[in-house]
């Protein structure tokens, strides 16, 4: 399965890696592999990093605290204090190396450093109180995203995998109500 970076931070879009949390969650970081694929996916992070087991458990643990965080935030409760030390425990490890070329930004480190990077982004926005995080409005999908919108009307994650979803359910419905028998008899 493909990743979707739709959140508007790597620590969101971190976060938005298990799909459908309330009802059957779906994991796309199952193995070390996934969590490889994943950076070097996301925008802005090393190309190539390896996964060990321990970095794997704190990449998934880091995840959960950032959900957790990023949900307490948008349904404007206290932080959970547990989350927030795991979050601040990340962001204080060793730092990716950022270099500057004709190319633009390059990063490069290992998995600790990225995972360091990730939690300083989400603290970044997690601590912005001008920030408008938002759960995605389709029922089945629990991601968390920044809505960097005009006016903040966007309702879904993403348009090409939930909002499509939505408006072509709305869609379906509207033409079954049309062509619902209207209580004459046909002949």
């Amino acid at each position: 399965m493909d990743f979707a970076f739709v959140s508007g931070n790597p620590a969101l879009d971190l976060a938005g890696t298990v799909l459908s949390r309330r009802d059957e969650p779906v994991d796309l970081l199952a193995v070390p592999a996934d969590l490889e694929r994943w950076v070097a996916a996301c925008e802005g992070l090393p190309d190539r990093v390896t996964a060990t087991p321990s970095a794997f458990d704190a990449a998934l643990t880091l995840r959960e605290a950032v959900y957790r965080l990023a949900l307490d935030r948008v349904l404007d409760r206290r932080f959970h204090i547990p989350s927030l030390e795991v979050v601040n425990a990340a962001a204080a490890g060793p730092l990716p190396t950022v270099r500057l070329g004709d190319a633009g930004v390059r990063m490069s480190g290992d998995l600790p450093a990225v995972l360091t990077h990730v939690a300083r982004s989400g603290i970044a926005v997690l601590a912005d109180p001008g920030a408008r995080l938002k759960e995605c409005g389709r029922t089945d999908c629990t991601r968390v995203y920044l809505d960097r919108s005009r006016g903040a009307r966007r309702a879904w994650c993403g348009m090409e995998e939930c909002g499509n979803r939505v408006k072509a359910a709305a869609y379906r419905a509207r033409r079954r109500t049309s062509a619902a028998p209207s209580g004459r008899a046909e002949r």
